[in-house]
């Protein structure tokens, strides 16, 4: 597991401390995935509900509140394919 996954999925798993109504995944470019779901945040790429791609730099940003996902998702730093009220849900645990 990639540093910046392995901060991800615990940074995420304080955020997320009853886990998350639904299966997300997030794919961060160069480093791996991370599936979201009623148990937390964990390494894996697992087929899910909701997809969120970001580089490493825009997804450390959002975690760290320095990149807002609203932003980076209109400006095209952030995809999303999928189920987008899971990623609304989802989303303010990134900010």
């Amino acid at each position: 597991m990639s540093e910046v996954v392995a901060k991800a999925v615990e940074k995420l798993n304080e955020r997320l401390a009853g886990g998350f109504a639904g299966l997300a995944r997030v794919v961060i470019e160069d480093e791996g995935s991370i599936v979201i779901d009623t148990d937390g945040a964990r390494e894996g790429d697992a087929e899910a509900d909701v997809t969120l791609r970001a580089s490493a730099e825009t997804f450390v940003g959002m975690l760290k509140g320095e990149v807002n996902p609203m932003s980076a998702y209109m400006s095209g730093k952030l995809k999303i394919e999928g189920d987008m009220g899971q990623a609304m849900s989802l989303g303010s645990a990134l900010a």
